[in-house]
């Protein structure tokens, strides 16, 4: 059985690329490791739902909401505030 969601990144080394694979079968899963992987700067290669590529702009939406919930932790820490205030002041998604 193919899991639903799967993302191809690969971890950049020196001289060396590694090709690697995440799977899940949670949207919200899938949404905290793409922004586990913009935290690192990780290339993301694809992200597949059972075993097809996502269409351009579900794509781009996956990688923006990973990109708000990346922001809105960082504010947080930075400015030392809640998730609640950062949302009201900021606007990102926590």
């Amino acid at each position: 059985m193919l899991p639903k969601y799967t993302v191809e990144y690969t971890a950049k080394f020196r001289k060396h690329a590694q090709a690697n694979h995440y799977s899940t079968d949670d949207p919200v899963a899938c949404e905290e490791f793409v922004e586990e992987l913009l935290e690192r700067g990780f290339a993301l290669q694809s992200i597949k739902h059972e075993g097809v590529n996502l269409p351009k702009h579900e794509f781009d939406r996956i990688v923006k909401t990973a990109a708000g919930m990346l922001a809105s932790k960082r504010i947080c820490v930075t400015l030392g505030i809640k998730p609640d205030e950062e949302r009201f002041r900021f606007g990102f998604a926590a």
